[in-house]
């Protein structure tokens, strides 16, 4: 299938067949096509060119989405229970007809969760399960519609190991009752444990369909990186750093960045990485975290800030900009002592600040006053750079800094992580691209809460990303 967003490209003649009773296996690096092919597969969206089939049939018109129940169901790693009601109101929600007969409601429950061997109560809150309880609550109540295709999207990216072993023994178990699944993970190794067959996407593109017993790992990630001999960046000699200004430690992860360091926190869902990086600039509490050899008050951002940690958050819609707010009062918002003397603003001030940091960053923009919202989302996301910058902290933490930005703003905000670094700033660049990754100094792998590989500049790609996937070393 194809599948086209204006002028991007999500799917390019891509696609796959999978066998039933099978656990075939979808991967492929962020924006290779995944996610647009399982809202196609389950009826989200309908494809530019190119046709679903369900056991050889054409798939229902999207409007009929009682007939896609029926053929498909994706259990998303983002749970769709509702934890307010019990998992039997969970398992029937708008099927309980007109009138509702609470026992008839709960025997039923009793009746699927039992057929399918999820042990729940189902008179509990969906608030009291574990994740893992949530989603067998979530299959069982995708095959209580007919389906026997069932999309698992990252289902162990939350999952401890003890947890992922239980949840690939029911995977086993309901293949044997009939259920095929399409398995996507970022966790290759899983692949090999759980699969019987792969499919490779890249670049919006189908590049390799094959058995899995049959494809060795540094395959499979080459496939999935491109050229396997490709260096991502020339070695080159380290940059001059100074004292340590982070030190972060915790039961299995421990590591220094200096001042002038560019550092890389890379690993895949579920590694650990965007729990590491919350506590140093603290929006949670864990681990022990020392800036500049003091240690701010944990789980308190203002203590953070204080320290002289600069933040740009993983999310700038939610985490990042105000959009009824200015450029200006934006990207200053975290230096109100600059802007004027015993807590008042003066206008003129702030402008002088805002203007600056505009200019550095060549945001482009209407005027200081000009609400935020107005701005392209790599324009938004220079201003939340901006005011980061704006502290002159001592140390910069990155969570996922170009995440949906066009080229040349990727391009303008890694060159000012360069610069910030030349100034003597130590940073943090914690994400799983690896253009984010290509300018640090030295990158640390994380996988399931803990360090597994470190790696000096001039590592490749199929090195990197096979330490990510949990297949490397």
């Amino acid at each position: 299938m194809s599948k086209r967003y204006g002028s991007t490209v999500a799917l390019d003649a891509a696609g796959v067949a999978v066998a039933a009773g099978s656990t075939h296996a979808l991967v492929g690096r962020n924006g290779a096509g995944k996610s647009t092919l399982v809202s196609l597969l389950t009826g989200l969206q309908a494809p530019d060119a190119g046709v679903v089939f369900f056991a050889g049939a054409p798939a229902p018109a999207l409007s009929d989405r009682e007939g896609w129940r029926e053929r498909v169901a994706c259990v998303y790693q983002k749970s769709t229970i509702i934890p307010t009601l019990t998992v039997a109101e969970n398992l029937f929600l708008n099927r309980q007809g007109r009138f509702i007969s609470w026992r008839r409601l709960r025997d039923r429950a009793w009746d699927l969760l039992g057929e399918w061997s999820v042990d729940v109560d189902p008179q509990t809150l969906a608030d009291d399960l574990t994740v893992e309880q949530r989603q067998l609550v979530e299959i069982a109540r995708a095959l209580s519609f007919g389906a026997r295709f069932v999309i698992l999207d990252e289902p162990t990216a939350q999952l401890d190991g003890a947890a992922i072993a239980r949840l690939f023994d029911r995977i086993r178990a309901l293949q044997e009752q009939g259920v095929t699944f399409l398995f996507i993970s970022h966790h290759l190794q899983e692949v090999y444990e759980i699969c019987d067959t792969v499919t490779v996407f890249r670049d919006a593109r189908h590049i390799l369909t094959a058995p899995v017993a049959e494809l060795a790992k540094d395959d499979l990630v080459d496939a999935m990186t491109g050229e396997a001999a490709r260096l991502v960046t020339a070695h080159r000699e380290p940059r001059a750093t100074g004292e340590i200004v982070l030190r972060f430690s915790d039961d299995a992860i421990a590591f220094t960045v200096r001042a002038g360091e560019i550092v890389g926190l890379a690993g895949s869902a579920g590694s650990g990485k965007l729990a590491v990086a919350e506590s140093i600039v603290g929006l949670q509490r864990g681990g022990t975290v020392e800036v500049c050899g003091h240690t701010p008050k944990p789980g308190s951002v203002p203590a953070a800030l204080a320290a002289g940690v600069g933040l740009v958050p993983q999310d700038r819609h939610r985490e990042g900009v105000v959009p009824l707010l200015s450029v200006a009062e934006n990207i200053t918002m975290t230096v109100p002592d600059r802007l004027g003397p015993a807590g008042l603003m003066d206008p003129r001030r702030r402008e002088r600040v805002a203007r600056s940091l505009v200019d550095d960053l060549n945001v482009k923009t209407s005027g200081l006053d000009a609400p935020v919202s107005d701005l392209s989302g790599g324009n938004q996301q220079k201003v939340v750079f901006g005011r980061a910058l704006a502290s002159d902290p001592r140390v910069l933490v990155l969570i996922a800094p170009t995440a949906g930005v066009d080229v040349r703003s990727k391009e303008t905000l890694l060159e000012a992580v360069d610069r910030a670094a030349a100034r003597g700033t130590g940073v943090l660049v914690v994400s799983d691209e690896l253009d984010d990754l290509r300018g640090c100094d030295r990158v640390i792998v994380l996988f399931r809460g803990a360090i597994v590989q470190e790696f000096d500049s001039g590592w490749r790609d199929n090195e990197l990303v096979s330490a990510m996937e949990g297949i490397g070393g």
